[in-house]
């Protein structure tokens, strides 16, 4: 953008001074005329004389003080009339009470009520047109300007493409405005598509129509020459954008939408950031309200660390905590790329709060003992994991010793250094786990709940189910085979599967952090789950391809570990509601402390050994809801306490020699 010159900023200032003088001067001379049938009385022209520089002056300063001289000119519409009329209001008020109030001596001091009256309308409607005028001017100008350098084009030579915006909303008014002002974007509006019988035919902005509704869109993107179509609705639901995009689909018509109102309003992106439909917008739900003044007493101010920190799940939760402010965020991961990454990115955005990059391996003791003592975090968000069940199901002591005893360790410290929260990232497979990842988060939940008895830290657990677009899942699988041509495979077409963006996701587990007292597994409520093969579909359709013919699905039968559907509770269990909507606690009972200690040490010795048989055995007896493959027969919890005592007993006999 070109940036104008201090002079021509107060000259431009100056002239708006002027003016707006000379029409309250001029409101106050009119009022006057017309009030003595343009013929002011000699005795009166004293009067108005004495009157004329106090009204003026009072006008000028509460116009001033309403907001309403700062508006930009170019941008006044009828949102802005509220600060004029409380101006015009607020001088008329003064002035009647002057003429009430003061005695007959002060004559020359007390304006005609008439006057008054007439004064205020004037005034008011002088200085505000003026401003309307001048945006019609500036308007105007700007379409000459385009006419003349387009001459419809986009000025490389390139026709406009026409468009129809979708949603005569709120959010439809701004993207029209955005549209016509941002020549650059080469689109022509056609008009306005919305389901909203009411307004058909009626003109919302610059002279755009309602043309019809989305039952209407064929025809209308036949006869207008529409290249593609616009969602233009502020809270669109995943259900109405994917009744837009089928409807396109079989037209068949690009179909495009701005970002969501709440990034818009946040400041995140411009209006004018038309993009395609993504799989985010059609599983995606209405932005999480947050209790932000809770999430800032929790975080503001305070050393706050992250593990895992340049993965998908922890770089977005160290991006919610740097909105909060706190003193330190401490970035704790092992990938050193991955941690350059999220360090730079936050670097950039806000480098006045310290960020301090720990390369660091949560299950090193001494490293991480180390960084405890340094820097007594006072919150620490775990999301370090091994997620990946299939990978997990041939590395079974790899996911053990990363995803239980690496937690144990870090809790520990957590406890054990005094900080207030310890929060820890755990998943929907850990509900009658099938696979090893599932069966080793849901221990290290037993773990968690454990040591709520031994320090005062609060330890929490969140569960939540697939995260959107998060490093190895399902999503960023299909796009990469959809770009190589194909085909995408699935495993099962009956599988299904919960969805939330990484963005809601963490945005959660920080209010939850915050309503924990400790020792609670929440729950983040995940909506519908979706069928995979539908979202293969989808996003095949997405990319301007059909399914089943340009690109093909294939089923290549379920993997070691994996489940058709996912749950987030066990039916029989108990879920309580918590203050938030989207949050619930799932009451589960906690194991007993000389159980969860004498797991802890069997689980390090198979470890050590690399004993994945064993290990798979002994976590089916732990976890009597698991369903582990290669699993022995479990005879019960009596048999499940039998092993515990003697593999305890086998440690201490060990322990002795």
């Amino acid at each position: 953008m070109k940036e104008i010159p201090p002079g021509k900023h107060l000259l431009a200032a100056g002239i708006q001074v002027f003016l707006d003088l000379s029409l309250l001067l001029a409101a106050f001379v009119a009022a006057y005329l017309l009030r003595f049938d343009f013929t002011i009385p000699r005795e009166e022209v004293r009067n108005f004389l004495t009157q004329v520089p106090l009204v003026v002056l009072l006008q000028f300063v509460a116009l001033t003080i309403s907001g309403a001289r700062s508006t930009i000119w170019r941008y006044t519409d009828l949102a802005h009339v509220k600060s004029f009329l409380y101006a015009a209001f607020a001088s008329a008020v003064v002035v009647a009470l002057l003429r009430l109030g003061l005695p007959t001596p002060h004559q020359a001091w007390r304006v005609p009520l008439s006057v008054n009256l007439i004064d205020f309308v004037l005034a008011f409607c002088g200085v505000f047109g003026i401003r309307l005028l001048r945006r019609a001017e500036y308007e105007y100008y700007q379409k000459r300007l385009q006419l003349r350098n387009h001459v419809n084009g986009n000025g490389n030579g390139k026709k406009r493409r026409a468009v129809l915006l979708i949603g005569a909303g709120r959010a439809g008014l701004l993207a029209a405005k955005e549209i016509e002002a941002r020549s650059d974007l080469g689109l022509e509006i056609k008009g306005f598509v919305d389901d909203d019988r009411a307004i058909l035919g009626r003109s919302i902005v610059q002279g755009y129509k309602v043309l019809g509704s989305t039952s209407d869109l064929s025809g209308l993107v036949s006869s207008l020459g529409i290249d593609h179509v616009v969602i233009t609705i502020a809270y669109a639901s995943r259900q109405q954008i994917h009744r837009i995009v089928r409807s396109c689909e079989e037209i068949p018509v690009r179909v495009r939408i701005i970002p969501a109102l709440h990034e818009i309003i946040e400041g995140h992106v411009e209006i004018s950031r038309i993009r395609d439909v993504q799989i985010e917008d059609l599983l995606g739900r209405e932005p999480a309200a947050l209790d932000n003044e809770s999430i800032s007493e929790e975080l503001t101010g305070k050393t706050v660390m992250v593990t895992g920190a340049g993965g998908s799940i922890g770089s977005e939760l160290a991006r919610q905590v740097q909105r909060f402010s706190p003193a330190n965020l401490l970035l704790v991961e092992r990938a050193e790329n991955a941690l350059f990454d999220i360090d730079r990115e936050l670097k950039a955005v806000d480098a006045t709060h310290s960020i301090v990059s720990l390369v660091a391996d949560v299950g090193d003791e001494s490293r991480m003992r180390a960084i405890f003592d340094s820097y007594r975090p006072q919150v620490v968000i775990h999301a370090a994991a091994h997620k990946h069940v299939p990978l997990m199901e041939s590395n079974a002591t790899e996911a053990v010793q990363n995803n239980v005893l690496n937690t144990h360790l870090l809790a520990d410290l957590a406890g054990e250094f005094k900080a207030e929260a310890f929060v820890m990232i755990s998943t929907d497979k850990a509900v009658r786990p099938t696979s090893i990842m599932g069966a080793t988060k849901r221990a290290a939940e037993l773990v968690i709940q454990d040591l709520k008895r031994t320090y005062e830290t609060r330890f929490v657990a969140v569960r939540f189910g697939n995260v959107i677009g998060s490093a190895g899942s399902v999503i960023p699988i299909f796009r990469e085979q959809i770009r190589s041509g194909g085909p995408v495979t699935i495993t099962d077409r009956r599988m299904k599967r919960y969805f939330m963006t990484i963005t809601e996701a963490a945005k959660l587990v920080l209010q939850a952090s915050v309503i924990g007292k400790g020792g609670e597994v929440f729950i983040l409520h995940m909506g519908e789950p979706v069928r995979i093969l539908d979202l293969a579909e989808t996003l095949i359709s997405l990319s301007g391809l059909k399914p089943h013919e340009d690109i093909l699905i294939e089923e290549t039968g379920m993997r070691p570990g994996e489940k058709l559907y996912e749950e987030l509770h066990f039916e029989s269990e108990e879920t309580l509601p918590t203050s938030h909507p989207k949050i619930f606690i799932n009451k589960l009972a906690t194991a007993e402390p000389e159980t969860v200690q004498t797991a802890l040490r069997v689980l390090a010795r198979l470890v050590r050994e690399r004993n994945e048989d064993e290990l798979r055995r002994f976590m089916s007896d732990l976890l009597p809801e698991a369903s582990l493959s290669t699993a022995p027969h479990r005879a019960g919890r009596e048999r499940k306490k039998l092993v515990l005592v003697a593999e305890d007993r086998q440690l201490e006999s060990e322990a002795a020699r």
